[in-house]
Formats: structure tokens, sequence, C-alpha cells
């Protein structure tokens, strides 16, 4: 049996939106920037796009010149463009996020930080969850943005946006968010929360790779990312990549629709998958387990033996799972968010994250565990630490 549980890296292309794209990789091949109608015709799938992604986040979409959702080629350059247009909107040379985030967001604002600016990273608490007080004592009237993730890529746990963006906007700071792995996921409400600027990308929520946006809220324009032409609005320049805004309009369209059915099926999945976890493998914990958490995330910690030999084992039997982001794949230093947390080292080199999706079944799971606990028991029998 083939089981993917590494959903969080990257999802399966729907087949709904496949066929919503391939009209666009055929005979509707125009440029929407051309003044024909063969052309300017597709304009009318971009906008459908635009508003199908602010729906999905809660927001207003805004059109023509003025444009709130902008395309982008995904999650990792929507952030760069909100951690480097937010202190050249404003003047202010100070930038505040967590030591959970992603490395598109941390890995940005340290080269910021190398550029002049000044990084404060607040911490978290022993579940995952932001310390609140740490992040007002990062706050003082040099913050030009703020960015806290709305949900963990590891554990899943959610992080108060709502309160992150009131604090920020108290010292007159924009708020943004990566909430890459929060869309789809959970109920975003970018207008509701006093969201200034939130990242989302297509491939995390059924969608083509290559394919992101940025939400702005109206009355913020940050500076052009991508200078040439005057698309959205002269805000990035470059033809539009009409089948991936497609592919990401028809799958936000979808997560929107299917949100919360779809999440209660796979909260189920997920406790059948943490409690066999525990039940079937003496020793293990789950990470963030207290705090609130995206209904697909799991990351367990398996002490007494590395990850890397519980992933290749479990690979050979047909389960894809990682033990982490993927985007940190080839480094040798255990989790940077589990060791923000508290997590021992030896501790952290043992996490395996199962992400789900609403594609997986309860055979799979049964699987899963059926063979995650002979992975660990012989494991644990050649093991030096066990």
């Amino acid at each position: 049996m083939k089981v993917y549980l590494d959903n969080n890296a990257t999802t399966s292309l729907d087949p709904r939106v496949l066929a919503a794209m391939l009209p666009f990789l055929g005979e509707r091949f125009g440029n929407p920037s051309s003044f024909h109608t063969f052309g300017s015709s597709l304009m009318e799938a971009v906008e459908e796009a635009r508003g199908a992604v602010a729906k999905l986040i809660g927001a207003a979409p805004g059109s023509g010149e003025t444009p709130s959702v902008v395309f982008t080629s995904g999650g990792t350059e929507s952030d760069n463009w909100a951690l480097r247009g937010a202190p050249a909107l404003s003047g202010r040379r100070t930038i505040v996020t967590t030591q959970v985030e992603h490395p598109a967001v941390l890995e940005t604002a340290k080269q910021l930080e190398r550029e002049g600016c000044t990084l404060r990273l607040a911490g978290v608490t022993g579940e995952g969850e932001l310390d609140l007080d740490s992040l007002e004592k990062a706050m003082d009237g040099t913050v030009a943005v703020v960015s806290v993730m709305a949900a963990n890529n590891e554990t899943g746990v959610l992080m108060p946006v709502r309160e992150c963006a009131d604090l920020a906007h108290r010292y007159g700071a924009l708020f943004h968010t990566d909430a890459v792995q929060a869309a789809g996921k959970t109920a975003l409400d970018a207008s509701g929360d006093g969201i200034d600027l939130m990242s989302i990308s297509a491939h995390k929520i059924h969608g083509p790779k290559g394919i992101g946006a940025l939400y702005a809220r109206p009355g913020i324009r940050l500076p052009a990312f991508i200078h040439g032409g005057h698309h959205e609005g002269g805000l990035r320049a470059g033809t539009y990549n009409v089948p991936g805004i497609v592919g990401l309009g028809e799958a936000a369209k979808l997560a929107a629709e299917e949100l919360h059915a779809g999440n209660a099926g796979i909260a189920a999945l997920r406790a059948r998958l943490e409690e066999g976890i525990l039940s079937s493998c003496p020793g293990a914990t789950i990470a963030g387990a207290r705090a609130p958490r995206l209904p697909n995330t799991t990351t367990a910690l398996f002490s007494g033996v590395e990850s890397e030999a519980i992933l290749t084992l479990l690979d050979m039997r047909g389960i894809s799972v990682s033990s982490g982001s993927a985007c940190s794949t080839g480094s040798k230093d255990p989790s940077h968010v589990l060791k923000a947390m508290g997590v021992d080292r030896n501790l952290a080199n043992s996490a395996v994250r199962f992400s789900l999706s609403r594609l997986n079944t309860a055979s799979e799971m049964e699987y899963t565990l059926e063979v995650l606990a002979d992975v660990i028991t012989r494991l644990r029998r050649i093991s030096p630490y066990a």
C-alpha cells in the first residue's frame, strides 16, 4: 500500500483543479494584457480567481489598478515581498517575528538584518504557542512589521493572529501573517482580524505549484517587487501565469466549499493516528498536543531512535512522511521549531511529521500504525540511545 502523509510539504493536484486549468494550457493560450478579445477575455478568469482567493481568506479582492490580492510565484515570494516591502513603505527598520517561523520568513528577516535592519524574535511556550508577553517586549516605535504565521507547518499549532495584529497596530506597525499552512485547513478572516498582509500558496490546497498570492489590506500599497510592465496594478510585472492563477482560484473555491466537512473527516483520522501512536509506541509523545492545532498535523517524538532511520524504513514500506519542513531537508540541525519549544536535542532528532489531507483514508491510518509500531520496535532494539 502507498500512503502519502506529507501534505504540509505539498498536496496532490485535485482533478477538478486540473480540469479547470486545461483550457488555458491549450486553446485559451492568449495574453490577458493584449488589446484584442482573444487575449483580453482571459482577464475575466484571472479576476474570478482573485475573487475566489479573497473569499477563502475573508477579504475583499480589489481589482483593476488597486488589487488587494496580488498573484505571486508562491508563499516564499509573498513572504519576501511583505517583509521587504514594509520597511521600504514606512521608513522604519525593525522587524519582529517569532522563533518558529517557516524559513521563508526567518531567512528573509535574517537577510534584512544583514542589510541593516534590526531583527527581534518572540518566543513560544513548551506547547509551541506564541508567548504574547515576549512579542510585546519586542515592540517599540521603530517596528515596521510584525510577522507571525497563522499555523505552524511542523506542529500545526495555531497562532493568535488577531491579538498579534492589534499589538502591531498599537505601535503603528503593519501585521503580516504567513497563512500558507492555515489556508484551506482553518477559517481565515483577513478583514475581521485586522491583517494587513497575508501570504498563501496553491500547492498546499491541492492546487498547482509555482503560484501563490499576497493579500494587502485596502489602503496599503507596498513598493513593486518585480519591475517591468503594469501587471497587477503596477505591483508585480510579468506575463500572467493564467493556468496557475486559474488553478489557484479553483483550489481556493473548493477549499472554501469543503472546509468544514473536510476538516471533520481529517480530524477523525488524525485522532485515530495519534491514539494509535501513543498506544503502540511506548514513550512516544505528540508535540503541541495541548495547544489548538490544525486538524491535519501531527509531529510525534519517538525517544531512542532517529527520525532519518524511521523515515527510511517507512518509505521502504510505501509510507511518505517527513521530519519537519520540506524547505529544511538536508539540514543536519534538529528542528528550530522544537528547539524553540525547549525539546531536548536528542528527542528533537526523533521527530516525525504526519500531515493528512481529505484524500487519506481510515485503512491508510491502520496500515501506517501497523508498520510504524514494527519500525519503532526494530529500531529501538538496535539503538544505543534506547
